[in-house]
């Protein structure tokens, strides 16, 4: 059993007693010393909380760029490897793969951050990320681009998920992360739809359109120019920001120091390598499956982040055949859907305001938001995208002037980020526990979408036309709208009867010790969330009845 009591020096520990094959050891328990300990990343001062937030989220734009950019030379790349692009978008595998990778990579790599810190995370995959970078940019032939924009994609994805993980580390209760996390979302799309303008800006290069100075390397050139010498800033910038394992790396010290046995609490459980890949992959996939909510919100950020990308091309198509653009007028186009998620970005904090509103009218828990307070604005955000699909489609015609289709981007560029945040902010709150989870599968889908949907976008607009087309997507788009509303009108019914809402829920004393939910974004999947403290406290809880560890 354990006894609170001052162990010495560190008034901080409690002895603690866990029993490992049958043997019980005295150990003391490190943890925070004070509410006020200037290690905790939750008391950093608000100068430096600020300026690690927005490190992190020019990372997550750094590293979504290249999802984008690749396209911008697709008009050299076709006759110097020898792919034929029409009627089907050949070397659109390339991101494809990217995405792939995307969907992939934090599944396996991000659960290792949990004993490993950020930092580490961060900066290998960087590097990774910056490595095949080079191996894309001097590619001899399209199986390689291919295959390295595979492993770029994924190595950028598993950065850009621990920039979420980041900002819950050092922003605690709703109220305080809201501007953060906004900011986080917008640099999440940005990143990505930034990407064509920055290639076509870059492709302007007048350099022999073959050989290793061909504009569509420069592509690349410039990338890798830019990030490695970045690196070095990042690193005197950023600090480990896990409070888990900074208590852990305090305690090792203690240890050496004071030849006790001082343990912070993630060292004397925490889960294995294996059980973490396997909480990683399973469950979210359980949830896919079983849970109705997880399955429809995937679906409905699913297709729009395949919108997304589904315009890297169709933009092209039909800015080029309509209004006879060049590479670069149609890179400009694109940068309509930034402004819409600026705009967004701008409109949130009224989300924010309605959401924290709705803790008076909650019977459940009184004093608490409501979950459906999160998607008010995403149901009209989510109307806004369908209406900017079908404004896109019927008005990308030569009698029209072109700023008319591309106020239609940008209105949809709106709907893309209300919709994420209305997602990625819903399960957080629904699933609470389990939320890492719940966002892994989101997150899962709207990478495959983002992977397959823009192969048939030459097609579609081809054959059914513009018009069309877009009035297809328009009405998939108001078909997955529904899916907000539901969950606004019957959402207290729906949580009821879902058995994984009713377990992750926290209550009682959990509910003072809840720790801040681990976000992702942009490309990748979610990471942390039970893992980042939530369920492993509980685990450690449940273990001490079974007499595997006790903490009083």
């Amino acid at each position: 059993m354990a006894r609170h009591s001052d162990q010495g020096p560190n008034n901080d520990a409690c002895a603690i007693t866990t029993q490992k094959d049958g043997t019980a050891t005295d150990v003391e328990l490190h943890t925070w010393d004070g509410p006020n300990d200037p290690d905790n990343p939750f008391n950093w001062s608000p100068l430096y909380k600020w300026t690690l937030t927005i490190t992190v989220c020019f990372i997550s734009i750094l590293t979504g760029l290249p999802a984008g950019s690749y396209g911008a030379g697709n008009e050299l790349m076709a006759p110097r490897f020898s792919v034929q692009n029409e009627p089907f978008p050949n070397l659109f595998w390339a991101t494809c793969s990217w995405n792939v990778g995307a969907a992939v990579f934090p599944l396996l790599f991000v659960p290792l951050t949990e004993n490993t810190g950020r930092m580490p995370g961060y900066f290998a995959a960087y590097l990774i990320f910056e490595a095949f970078l080079f191996g894309s940019a001097f590619a001899d032939n399209f199986a390689t681009l291919v295959i390295t924009r595979f492993f770029g994609g994924g190595a950028s994805s598993v950065s850009i998920n621990i920039v979420g993980g980041s900002i819950s580390d050092v922003w605690r209760g709703d109220k305080a992360r809201s501007l953060p996390m906004s900011l986080f979302g917008f640099t999440s799309v940005a990143g990505i739809a930034l990407g064509p303008f920055i290639g076509s800006a870059i492709m302007q290069i007048r350099d022999p359109p073959t050989g290793l100075r061909s504009p569509w390397r420069w592509i690349f050139y410039i990338q890798i120019i830019y990030n490695a010498g970045l690196i070095p800033i990042f690193y005197l910038i950023l600090k480990e920001t896990r409070g888990d394992v900074i208590l852990a790396k305090r305690a090792k010290t203690l240890r050496k120091s004071t030849k006790r046995p001082i343990y912070a609490l993630s060292e004397l459980n925490h889960p294995s390598t294996i059980e973490l890949l396997k909480i990683s992959f399973k469950r979210p996939t359980k949830m896919l499956l079983t849970e109705p909510v997880v399955t429809f919100f995937t679906l409905w950020i699913s297709f729009a982040w395949g919108i997304l990308f589904l315009f890297f091309s169709s933009v092209v198509q039909t800015f080029s055949t309509n209004y006879n653009f060049s590479t670069m007028q149609t890179g400009l186009v694109q940068l309509a859907i930034t402004v819409g998620a600026l705009i967004g970005t701008l409109i949130n904090p009224l989300q924010d305001y309605l959401y924290l509103r709705t803790a008076e009218k909650n019977i459940e828990k009184p004093g608490r938001p409501i979950p459906e307070g999160r998607l008010y604005t995403s149901v009209a955000g989510s109307l806004l995208f369908t209406g900017g699909l079908f404004m896109y489609g019927w008005s990308s015609r030569p009698s029209v002037p072109w700023i008319v289709p591309t106020i239609g981007v940008a209105i949809v560029g709106i709907g893309i980020y209300s919709i994420y945040m209305g997602v990625v902010n819903y399960l957080i709150d629904a699933y609470e526990k389990y939320a890492a989870s719940a966002l892994s599968a989101a997150s899962l889908g709207r990478n495959v979408f983002g992977a397959f949907l823009p192969l048939a976008s030459y097609s579609l607009f081809e054959n059914l036309g513009y018009g069309w087309a877009g009035s297809l997507l328009g009405f998939i788009g108001l078909a997955l709208s529904a899916v907000p509303v539901v969950l606004v009108l019957k959402g207290r019914e729906i949580r009821a009867k879902s058995p994984f809402m009713r377990e992750a829920t926290y209550d009682g004393d959990e509910e003072a010790e809840k720790p801040n939910p681990v976000v992702t974004g942009g490309v990748g999947s979610a990471g942390g969330g039970e893992d980042e403290g939530g369920d492993k406290e509980a685990g450690i809880l449940k273990r001490s009845r079974d007499g595997e560890v006790e903490v009083v």
